[in-house]
């Protein structure tokens, strides 16, 4: 054996250096934002000391709280209605056949791909034409576009891939149209419905664009909240609710991908 090949240093390919180097570049702004919401200081440039003062005084901010609130509501509604009818459209895309199917699919999950500008502008006009007041409901059906498009997305390829004789199949048996769906279809749809509420309530939760277009006098959300608020510098208490933030929704999209998962794994 060759000795100088033996101690040879292993070679780094240059696909880990670049995998590191976007880590650093995703992550390194959140461990910043962190690391900054445990600091004394008023000020986040200057480092005084670890507290945990700041993440207190968030439980005790009655704007804050109001905004979460809000948010709360907004996310709630929105996905819950959008739960039924991303479903319900998913397993008529899936299901049955009639005419334009294709451009009414097309349609369909078109907010995915439409910037997010465009669709507060398009809602305010539209509710600026019936003269509608802008309230927390306003937003609720603002968000109710592109959290449908999102949940009908995920319940959709989770049909692709189940097998449809089993329907027909309690059909024969007996079944009304209803018990089948109910019985047989909703259970194996369940993981898909659960991850794609998951990630239509994140998304709607993090909205700001579109919530700041829509909402009305004292209806504001938590994003909007934190925007108004960095204007003036940011504050270890912004950092420390940001931080909460992240948190959250990184643990909705891990549980979401985890439903996912065990629903392809039991398939």
């Amino acid at each position: 054996m060759n000795i100088s090949s033996s101690l040879k240093k292993p070679r780094v390919a240059w696909q880990a250096v670049f995998s590191l180097l976007m880590f650093v570049f995703m992550y390194l702004p959140i461990l910043v934002l962190a690391f900054y919401s445990f600091n004394q200081s008023p000020y986040s440039a200057n480092w005084q000391g670890f507290t945990l003062e700041w993440y207190g005084k968030l439980f005790s901010d009655d704007r804050i709280l109001s905004a979460l609130k809000n948010s709360l509501i907004v996310a709630g509604c929105a996905v819950g209605i959008s739960v039924v009818l991303g479903t319900s459209m998913a397993v008529g895309l899936a299901r049955y056949q009639f005419p334009f199917k294709k451009l009414y699919r097309g349609t369909a999950y078109l907010p995915l791909i439409i910037p997010d500008i465009a669709i507060a502008v398009a809602t305010l006009v539209v509710l600026a034409a019936f003269a509608i007041p802008l309230s927390i409901w306003t937003v609720v059906a603002a968000h109710v576009v592109f959290c449908l498009a999102y949940v009908g997305l995920v319940v959709s390829s989770r049909l692709t891939n189940l097998d449809p004789h089993l329907e027909e199949a309690a059909l024969d048996l007996g079944a009304t149209p209803t018990q089948a769906f109910i019985k047989v279809l909703l259970p194996q749809l369940m993981p898909g419905i659960v991850a794609g509420c998951l990630l239509a309530f994140v998304l709607s939760l993090d909205d700001f664009l579109i919530a700041s277009f829509t909402a009305g006098s004292g209806s504001s959300t938590l994003p909007m909240e934190i925007f108004s608020r960095i204007r003036t510098g940011v504050k270890p208490d912004i950092n420390a609710l940001s931080v909460m933030l992240i948190l959250v929704s990184a643990i909705a999209a891990f549980v979401a991908e985890l439903i996912r998962a065990s629903g392809e794994s039991q398939r």
